[in-house]
């Protein structure tokens, strides 16, 4: 943020970008002028469609003053696309251009803050855009700027001849308020000038290397190593320290460097091309196709000689002709989870093969490719490099005087920590994807020659450039995509369904550098619905023909830090406000990929969230949602970017985040860091076994085998397409280094770290016989020689499985599959998923007089269900599917007591109050209790992290070593709280894993306060967290059971019922019953609690779980209704038309928005409603009907009530896409 000083009043103002949300305070500083200049406009739609908009308001956040900059003139006659010949036939510059040019469309501030506010304004707009030379302001003939604008701008002169306007121009001047500065060589003396300035931003040069350590780098210049400054008014405020001594071998080992050519010339002899891997390596993940893709485009470089420019003395090597390499980095090649789980629910496949549960994916261990590259060098590195902060935002003038001490070099290199934020000289350089493992411990920026060239332009493309294009994109690996979608173009303008296409090439010095193809958006509607673009945009102030869908974008890497302002063009001249790209999942049809390429420009995207939707009921027949809305599509991830955004640059965080597991709370952590739309994550890395939940295509029956906490619904994560985004390393974390900052995986990789957060869950682990006696006689559990919660240490048997995910449900299903028929399992739990899992296997065809259930007793008196009905029916529903069932047993042991260890299992023995049984079996499945990985734990103990049953944290999920974090039920909270009783297993996995993330950011987020170290807790709590717990499942008899509850400490219903606060319960049905079981727990304050449905028929669990923690008197009065008899039916009365809007994913907003507007005034002095409850309520009786009276007076008498009207039909106005079974005024 810029400051500057009012001199009147010495006030320290506050340049910031504006939001929509500043409109009605900048309408309030309309002068008269302001619509003289620049006519009647709609400031909201000003603020959405500019490129560049700036507020200046004071430390009390009061508006003083606003800029809009559009990219072209604000002339109704002048078509935005075309405005460069209407600029070139009247004035005499050439040096305008779209690149170097904004437009000033709105300017207003307050009266005594006119001047400093008009030059604060400019000085920002400059500072913000370094590209930018020129601003523009047309204004009616007749009139002139305001006073506060006549300092900056000048009148044009136009050409003789030039056709009258009825608008005058004016152009301001970058070099006019943004010094100019003038690079030059170093000398000794400019170390007085220099000193400071290095010593304010960092000690360590002169803790290293002493005093003159400057003066003496200066003094030693010499052909190989140059030193610039930076110089204003004859005062250095700069320094550049530059070097052709650079280890390319270690960069080429450590980084991928393909599309750069090594960083050497290019040489007959270079070795680009890697062989090929074996097949068990060929079918590779999402992220790991599109580096293919990438990095093929390079593959032809040692063939092909340098192109020379005809214009200027330009070389560009064909190597700087690639498409970049993927700034998402992977790790060693490995069969891929999706393919090996394809194959195993197949039905081709061999009866014979034997597959075992293995402990991770483990890649074969196979030579890294590093490619050769024999030519000279070609590439020189900036070794030191400080300026001032006022100056940082010309850090790039450094770069053309840089590459002219070495002409022979088309490459300026810089390497910095990974904890040194982006600073402004780096954010024009390309960064390189690190190879994993890479022993360098720093980020790799580089850029090329090419690069300081400012004649960049965007046109659409003519029939003469496909061969260029051709060529461009000759490597890609979808190029047929790209050469048919722009044939068509070419041919037509459109595609044969009548969608309009677009093709547009970037040029520079006549050579083809970019190309990129879009049509226009069709399913807006359904966009808008199902994706949240109003976190971006202000949907009703853009048309229907101004949303575009991406389809193809290549830019070449040298040009790739204009990769923005190629959006910004392509908006421009195809006239458009947005553009979308969808992202697909790995396992989409292939009429998808065919209409797709991979863009290079992903990263200048913001993701956006995807939306729950509603589940309408079938009555609605006309009344529901049209079908553009609710009709069923392959799922994708959204990017998206729009006008606003094409000149807001993300703060760029390359520090190394690494999560262990890939649990619900740590898939929440990383969506919460991803979907940070100002923030761009370079460096996260999830450690898991089977990499990221969602790469499987979707299974109807792998998909139920263990319940769903609704954390993340089958759909979720192709929406997401965290692939995208984070970095994969398969496997298991076996050890853990603190002084390194390492993570060894597998016990061979290491991965290093600057932040680590362990997420790993606790998973369902081989159970540990006790070894105890078999005989009739009844058994105690204190007298077993082996305790049953001790961890297993023996050899696992093949046949022994524990399910954990989806991949190990695929193993499951797979041996199930192709065993005979009268195969026995046994399966040993009291878990829900115990039962989701023996549903399961009944739906895969195998008979109940095969399976066994056998229960150990249940721990402090709560079953999995808590809930009599339930258990008594479920109960009652295995006995009518020939289940057995065993209750109260644990396990003793496994075979015969001869039989050698890790020999599949043929029989299990257990025992129980009455004595043992001992059942035949084929398959043993566990779900006895989840505990903490065995590997994860001896890890985290052997590195001295505090380790108390669970893993110790405090209420900021900071471990014993700061830079640790952790979360999930893994964790607890330190004994200092005197919580036992509370962990993280308590409460919402995703509520948890959002607070976490929220911690986090507070080191990287500019916008929020950074603690320099945690913060003190001098009361010692931990966090209230409020979102409910959620079981959902299928269990046996194909009943749909959905379970919501509160945060809370397991106890048995039979007491919870007791007490006197406990509320009211509403039931309707009977489980078993064809109605359904629904059972609706009120509190004390009337706000749904408790739900819990059972039912053979399917219901709209995402619509029910919305029901949680809203009152009874919003479900239209549901209490008393119930009283009179009027409901007798939950799952019809709940999806009625009237609830649809409860089910609405804003509606918690809508909620939280009247809330505030009751305990709020706009008077000061007057009392809120909520004060006047507080005044009134008595802690023992509650109101009396007099005080309800009062209150329901007051309500009305404030213009509360009306004003709650106002906001729920403003709601369901808004939101009407999603509810037409709504009636608005003036319907009726």
């Amino acid at each position: 943020m810029a400051t500057f000083n009012v001199e009147a009043d010495a006030e320290v103002i506050t340049a910031r970008r504006t939001e929509s949300i500043d409109a009605p305070h900048i309408l309030k500083l309309v002068k008269p002028w302001t619509e003289k200049l620049f006519g009647r406009v709609n400031i909201v739609n000003i603020i959405e469609k500019a490129v560049l908009a700036i507020t200046l308001c004071n430390k009390e956040d009061e508006i003083l003053g606003h800029g809009a900059f559009l990219d072209y003139p604000n002339l109704p006659d002048v078509d935005q696309a075309e405005w460069e010949a209407w600029y070139s036939s009247r004035y005499t510059s050439e040096q305008v251009t779209p690149l170097n040019s904004l437009f000033l469309h709105y300017f207003v501030s307050k009266s005594s803050y006119a001047a400093g506010c008009a030059q604060e304004i400019i000085k920002t707009a400059f500072n913000a855009v370094p590209d930018l030379h020129f601003l523009f302001l047309l204004i009616p003939k007749g009139y002139k700027p305001d006073s506060s604008l006549t300092k900056a701008f000048s009148a044009m002169e136009k050409k003789e001849l030039a056709p009258s306007d009825s608008h005058s121009l004016f152009v301001c001047k970058r070099h006019e308020h943004v010094r100019t500065l003038h690079i030059r060589q170093a000398f000794v003396e400019d170390h007085d000038d220099l000193t400071p300035i290095f010593n304010r931003q960092s000690e360590m040069l002169h803790n290293t290397y002493g005093d003159y350590f400057l003066a003496e780098l200066i003094e030693a210049q010499d052909a190989e190593m140059q030193c610039l400054v930076a110089e204003v008014e004859k005062t250095s405020y700069g320094f550049m320290s530059i070097s052709t001594d650079v280890n390319l071998d270690l960069l080429n080992e450590c980084f991928e460097l393909i599309p750069f050519n090594g960083l050497r010339k290019p040489h007959p002899d270079d070795n680009i091309v890697e062989p090929p891997r074996p097949t068990s390596s060929e079918n590779l993940f999402y992220d790991s196709n599109a580096r293919n893709d990438a990095l093929s485009v390079s593959s032809n470089c040692s063939d092909k000689t340098e192109t020379t420019f005809v214009k200027k003395t330009v070389k560009l090597s064909q190597s700087a002709l690639t498409v970049p390499v993927s700034n998402v980095a992977f790790v060693q090649r490995v069969p891929s989870p999706t393919s090996v789980a394809e194959m195993l629910l197949s039905e081709k496949g061999n009866e014979n093969t034997e597959f075992k549960a293995p402990k991770y994916l483990k890649p074969e261990k196979q030579r890294r490719f590093v490619p050769t590259f024999c030519g000279a060098p070609n590439a020189f590195s900036i070794q030191l490099f400080c300026i001032a902060e006022q100056y940082e935002m010309r850090s790039f003038d450094f770069l053309p005087k840089a590459f002219s001490k070495f002409p022979d070099r088309d490459f300026c290199i810089i390497t910095v920590p990974h904890m040194v934020p982006e600073f402004p000289l780096i954010q024009n350089f390309v960064r390189v994807t690190p190879k994993c493992p890479s022993i360098l411990p720093q980020e790799l920026y580089v850029f090329h020659r090419s690069g300081l060239l400012k004649n960049f332009k965007v046109r659409k493309a003519v029939k003469a450039d496909f061969e260029n294009i051709e060529k461009l994109v000759d490597t890609i690996a979808h190029k047929t995509n790209i050469l048919r979608d722009l044939q068509v173009y070419l041919t037509a303008r459109r595609d044969p369904d009548g969608t309009e296409i677009q093709a547009f090439v970037g040029e520079c010095l006549g050579q083809i550098v970019g190309v990129s193809i879009i049509r226009r958006e069709e399913d807006i509607d359904y966009i808008r619905a199902h994706y949240n673009i109003e976190d971006f945009i202000y949907f009703n102030h853009h048309s229907r023909e101004q949303h575009g869908h991406l389809n193809h974008f290549v830019v070449n890497p040298v040009f790739s830090h204009l990769t923005k302002h190629f959006f910004k063009e392509i908006l421009r001249l195809s006239r458009k406000t947005s553009l979308y790209y969808a992202l697909y999942p790995p396992f989409t049809s292939e009429a998808n990929v065919d209409n797709f390429s991979l863009i290079t420009g992903l990263n200048a995207l913001v993701p956006v969230r995807p939306r729950r939707q509603i589940d309408y009921s079938d009555g609605l027949g006309i009344n529901g949602p049209s079908e553009h809305i609710i009709k069923v599509v392959d799922h994708y991830a959204l990017n998206h970017i729009n006008r606003k955004l094409v000149l807001e640059p993300k703060v760029t965080i390359n520090a190394r985040i690494v999560v262990v597991g890939a649990s619900d709370v740590g898939m929440t952590f990383m969506e919460t860091l991803v979907f940070c739309p100002h923030l761009k994550f370079n460096n996260i890395t999830l450690i898991s076994p089977h990499g990221l939940p969602g790469d499987l295509p979707p299974h109807e029956i792998r998909d139920t085998l263990l319940a769903n906490s609704f954390a993340y619904g089958k759909d979720d994560y192709a929406k997401l397409a965290l692939r995208t985004w984070v970095n994969v390393v398969y496997g298991k974390m076996t050890a853990l280094d603190r002084t390194k900052k390492q993570v060894v995986v597998n016990d061979v990789d290491v991965v290093p770290y600057d932040h680590l957060v362990i997420c790993t869950g606790q998973q369902y682990l081989p159970p540990s016989p006790t070894g105890a006696e078999l005989t009739h006689k009844p058994v105690q559990k204190e007298t077993f020689p082996c305790s049953p919660d001790a961890r297993y240490r023996g050899q696992v048997p093949g046949n022994l499985y524990t399910i954990n995910d989806a991949y190990d449900a695929a193993l499951l299903l797979h041996k199930v599959h192709f065993s005979p028929k009268n195969i026995k399992i046994v399966i040993y739990g009291n878990t829900v998923d115990a039962y989701t899992c023996l549903q399961a296997l009944l739906s895969s065809g195998v008979k109940g007089d095969c399976l066994a259930l056998v229960e150990p007793p249940v721990n402090d008196g709560v079953t999995c269900f808590n809930n009599p009905d339930v258990e008594n029916e479920i109960k009652r529903s295995l006995q009518a599917l020939d289940v057995t069932l065993h209750t109260d047993c644990y396990l003793a042991c496994w075979n015969e007591p001869d039989s050698e260890k890790g020999d599949d299992i043929k029989s299990v023995s257990f025992t129980h109050p009455n004595g043992f049984i001992k059942l035949p079996c084929d398959i043993f499945i566990c779900f006895y209790k989840r505990d903490v990985d065995l590997e994860a734990f001896t890890a985290m103990n052997c590195a001295c992290l505090v380790y108390d049953g669970k893993l110790v944290i405090n209420a900021t999920f900071h471990t014993n070593d700061v830079s640790i974090r952790a979360a999930g039920p893994l964790t607890k909270f330190s004994r200092k709280y005197h919580c036992e009783p509370w962990t993280h297993c308590n409460f919402n996995s995703r509520e948890v894993g959002i607070a976490l993330a929220s911690e986090m950011l507070r080191l990287f987020d500019p916008t929020l306060d950074t603690p320099l170290e945690p913060p003190e807790e001098p009361l010692n709590l931990i966090p209230i967290y409020r979102s409910p717990k959620i079981v959902s499942a299928i269990l046996p008899g194909d009943y749909h059971y959905l379970y919501v509850y509160k945060p809370c400490v397991p106890t048995p219903l039979s007491q919870l019922v007791t007490r006197p606060d406990y509320g009211e319960v509403f039931v309707t049905g009977e489980a078993g019953s064809d109605q359904g079981y629904m059972r609706l727990h009120c509190n004390s304050y009337n706000s749904v609690e408790t739900i819990t449905c059972l039912s053979k028929k399917t219901f709209s669990k995402e619509n029910f779980v919305c029901l949680y923690g809203v009152h009874e008197k919003m479900l239209n009065n549901l209490a008393s209704r119930f009283k009179e008899g009027l409901i007798t039916d939950f799952y019809k009365y709940l999806m009625e038309p009237w609830a649809m809007a409860v089910y609405h994913d804003r509606f918690a907003d809508l909620r939280d928005e009247i809330r505030e507007l009751l305990i709020s005034t706009d008077k000061e002095g007057l009392s809120t409603l909520e004060d006047l409850a507080r005044n009134l309520v008595d802690e023992e009786f509650g109101l009396t009907p007099e005080q309800k009276k009062e209150m329901m007076m007051a309500y009305v008498s404030t213009g509360a009530k009306r004003a709650v009207e106002s906001r729920l039909l403003n709601f369901i106005s808004y939101n009407y896409y999603h509810l037409p079974m709504y009636a608005k005024p003036g319907m009726v």
